[in-house]
């Protein structure tokens, strides 16, 4: 499986509404004390949670959306897809 973001691209990350992710989204998440860009595998929208993943198909968990800072909205200057309008307001943000 091809790496959806290769060192050394540039990415933009802004902060994210957690109740607007969906599958496929790339977050910027808290694991086990580091920050990492991980793949929205599943959504759990009444747990309040994500199952993030790698680029290689393993599955490392589920998430709280309080450990869910960002959204990938761009990479090397392209913007993805999806993840227009996923931002959180700046009033949430402050």
């Amino acid at each position: 499986m091809v790496p959806l973001i290769r060192s050394p691209q540039q990415v933009v990350v802004v902060p994210v509404d957690p109740a607007k992710l969906e599958v496929g989204d790339i977050v910027l998440a808290r694991v086990a004390g580091t920050v990492y860009l991980h793949l929205v595998w599943s959504v759990n929208l009444a747990g309040k949670r994500v199952q993030i993943s790698n680029n290689r198909g393993h599955v490392n968990g589920w998430t709280s959306h309080d450990r869910v800072f960002g959204i990938c909205v761009a990479v090397d200057g392209v913007t993805r897809s999806g993840a227009a309008g996923k931002a959180a307001d700046s009033a949430d943000s402050a």
